[in-house]
């Protein structure tokens, strides 16, 4: 199914799931300045979403990723700050229950960021493990804004189904939805599952963030690239556990990335926007925000598109989905 949009200005999102993560992406507070330099490189170069969560950051290190971005945007100036969009993702643990269960957290957040928060995404549906407390938690951020906090609704890992519903409970309360993010790239499961949430969002005007647009890094690595020093262990393994099965795939991405004189990664990226996607790109150091931000400089092709599609058919591994991710 070809679906070509570019019809609105594209845009590409800022992630920093990697800010204060030590698992996937061996970070230490050595690489502050780096992301620092990493943000201010966004900032100029356009960049006007950052998305991150209260639970960016592992073990003692949970809320760093707010943390950094909080401490950044309060080194530059006001105006600079408001050309950003700020998105955190609120976890929905299953103790965090009942109206009031996303106050504490929201009010953290708030205060990790300095103030600046202007879209609160619920991370994650709770649909198999307690179906009404998405509900009351949706009920909190409704009553949160009714209380004069100013932010927009979003959601995360929510299918259809799901979706149609919130839009609908949350319609009946005078809120509307702002974003809805789920995974979406080339090595995606359940891939059809996704244009259907996607086309539901064109439907109401909801903004479509694909996450892990680069699966890990995997569709940026070069096919004849060995295991790297350089990831953690943990990336090592995914890495090789999908090697073989993506090499066709990645063969695909860099020949059009070599006949376009352009890097894999932003291949990657515009097959998302091809399709009118906001993707959402994990970054960490400067040169990478100078290369993503050349994807938006070109379109991918419809012939280049296709057979993107078809390398993606091939495949007969894609990423885990989410256990909490909704129908």
């Amino acid at each position: 199914m070809k679906i070509h949009i570019y019809l609105v200005k594209k845009k590409i999102g800022l992630g920093t799931w990697s800010w204060g993560n030590k698992v996937f992406w061996n970070y230490s507070d050595s690489n502050d300045q780096t992301l620092r330099e990493t943000f201010r490189e966004a900032l100029k170069r356009g960049f006007s979403f950052i998305d991150t969560a209260d639970t960016y950051g592992t073990g003692q290190l949970r809320g760093r990723s707010e943390q950094l971005l909080g401490n950044f945007l309060s080194e530059i100036r006001e105006s600079q700050k408001n050309r950003f969009k700020i998105a955190t993702k609120l976890a929905p643990y299953p103790w965090r229950v009942g109206r009031s269960g996303f106050t504490k957290p929201f009010l953290d957040s708030l205060d990790r960021l300095n103030g600046k928060l202007d879209i609160v995404q619920l991370h994650w549906s709770t649909a198999k493990y307690n179906p009404w407390q998405e509900y009351q938690l949706l009920n909190n951020l409704s009553d949160l804004i009714d209380h004069g906090y100013r932010f927009k609704i979003g959601l995360s890992n929510i299918g259809p189904k799901k979706l149609a519903k919130m839009i609908s409970f949350l319609e009946d309360k005078k809120k509307r939805i702002d974003c809805v993010q789920v995974q979406f790239s080339l090595l995606s499961p359940d891939i059809n599952k996704q244009r259907l949430v996607k086309q539901i969002c064109e439907l109401n005007n909801i903004d479509f963030l694909a996450y892990s647009p680069l699966s890990f890094g995997l569709l940026a690595t070069d096919p004849n690239e060995d295991v790297d020093k350089d990831k953690s262990l943990l990336r090592n393994l995914i890495f090789n556990i999908y090697k073989k099965s993506t090499t066709e795939l990645r063969n695909t991405i860099k020949d059009i990335a070599n006949s376009r004189s352009v890097s894999m990664a932003q291949v990657a990226i515009n097959w998302c926007l091809y399709q009118g996607a906001i993707p959402i790109v994990g970054l960490r150091k400067k040169s990478q925000v100078i290369d993503i931000a050349y994807t938006l400089k070109w379109d991918l092709k419809d012939y280049e598109f296709d057979l993107l599609e078809m390398a993606s058919s091939k495949c007969k591994q894609s990423m885990p989905s989410n256990p909490f991710s909704s129908n």
